[in-house]
């Protein structure tokens, strides 16, 4: 990797760590080419390693993961840039030049060795984002145990300036004064990996504004069903209870005008239908009910996956959940119309409901400017049945969710072909390169 002049040159940039951004920068590494990839999360791994499970195959989806992610960061080909984010993206001398912030950490990356001691005694404890607000982290703390890299990160606006962590240190790697870092980097094709983000649980004040603590969302009850989860058991967040009723509500973020997602995000259904196996599974005498409007099992063994969860005896019941609300003891109540019933209105009493979310752009557009956005908020593709990785800009590729909703088998291949496509472009520019100062020669 040419770090001269204190910019960054690669052959491609990878905007996003994820799953996608994963597999397209192996690709295109095990290709001969320099790769920088740019996270904006502490490590590596996206979305995918905070799952629980993958549906049709209930493979671990750690297992899917971790290997990619050690693998990136052991490639000689591959740079990761993590607690980045793009600030612009332009064309510049006939590739791309992307300005990129890099945010402190507060510690030495090449100092700390990832023992954690400063974790274990700083005092101050605060909502775990990984664990989706359900586990508790400290101000100085390393993401999570399979984290790449094992680095600490320190959440400046949480630390009470203690001085613990830098005692303890053997490394004497924590850094208070640390700042931020502007990079250049300029490379000769991109490759749109950005990833989505959930739907606001908070959205709709007819399911509580996420004020109810046994209403949660489908990715804290993926971390509730991990086996390193935050409670290392199925247990509701109010009072440690093994719930003995637990609903899902579909649609609870998608196909909803008022909340600008008119859009259906193809995953809630059979994440839901996944999530309610495992918990089965897990409680065998728990009840679990899905409140849906159509399931939607569109991929292969997907309808073959719906059977066997009815088969499990999970309740499918076709209605529209109106309002939810809770009683006393916390338990939420949900006004549903049953819409196979004459459209009967009833009020049903459930342990836990878990909202299934849909899927929003990851991406900052307005950080992208090159690049031709949809009416929905996703990077445009323009000819999807002759390539789903092709965007509106010659040399900008698109993978993943950050085209739009899909399901991580098709997040992957959709990744192969980004890779594919620009490693196409590079080899192509390159010959036009050879050519040129070829022409020039004679």
């Amino acid at each position: 990797m040419d770090t001269s002049e204190g910019i960054l040159k690669g052959d491609a940039l990878v905007i996003g760590a994820g799953i996608a951004g994963l597999q397209a920068a192996l690709d295109l590494a095990e290709q001969g080419f320099e790769v920088v990839v740019v996270e904006r999360e502490p490590s590596i791994g996206g979305k995918m390693i905070a799952l629980s499970k993958v549906f049709p195959t209930l493979d671990c989806a750690s297992c899917i993961t971790t290997p990619k992610m050690a693998a990136a960061a052991h490639n000689e080909r591959i740079t990761l840039l993590t607690c980045a984010e793009v600030d612009s993206l332009r064309r510049h001398d006939g590739a791309f030049r992307a300005d990129i912030t890099q945010r402190p950490r507060y510690v030495d990356e090449a100092a700390c060795i990832g023992c954690r001691l400063c974790e274990y005694a700083c005092p101050v404890l605060v909502p775990h984002e990984f664990e989706g607000g359900l586990g508790a982290r400290k101000a100085i703390y390393v993401p999570f145990n399979t984290a790449i890299p094992q680095i600490a990160v320190m959440d400046a606006d949480n630390c009470m300036l203690c001085g613990r962590c830098a005692k303890v240190c053997p490394k004497k790697a924590v850094d208070y004064y640390q700042g931020p870092k502007r990079l250049v980097v300029e490379t000769r094709c991109v490759i749109l990996a950005t990833g989505y983000r959930l739907t606001p649980i908070d959205a709709k004040s007819q399911y509580g504004l996420g004020r109810l603590p046994n209403v949660i969302h489908a990715l804290q009850m993926e971390r509730i069903l991990a086996p390193n989860g935050p409670y290392g058991r199925v247990l509701r967040p109010s009072d440690g209870k093994v719930p003995d009723s637990i609903a899902f509500v579909q649609c609870a973020g998608s196909r909803d005008r008022s909340l600008g997602v008119p859009y259906c995000s193809r995953v809630c259904c059979m994440y839901a239908i996944k999530q309610a196996m495992l918990l089965s599974g897990a409680l065998p005498l728990v009840d679990v009910t899905i409140y849906y409007m159509d399931i939607r099992a569109f991929g292969k063994g997907y309808e073959e996956f719906f059977q066997n969860a009815r088969a499990m005896g999970i309740q499918f019941v076709k209605a529209k959940v109106a309002r939810i609300t809770e009683d006393e003891a916390h338990n939420p109540i949900v006004r549903v119309e049953l819409m196979e019933e004459d459209s009967r209105v009833e009020e049903r009493r459930h342990d836990m409901v878990v909202l299934s979310l849909g899927m929003l752009p990851g991406c900052k557009s307005d950080a992208f400017s090159p690049v031709a956005i949809s009416e929905d908020g996703f990077v445009s593709c323009p000819q999807p049945k002759i390539s789903p990785a092709l965007t509106e800009q010659e040399g900008i590729f698109v993978a993943g969710t950050a085209a739009g909703p899909k399901d991580i088998v098709d997040t992957i291949l959709e990744a192969g072909a980004a890779a594919m496509e620009a490693s196409n472009y590079l080899c192509r520019v390159g010959e036009l390169a050879c050519a040129t100062a070829t022409e020039k020669l004679r």
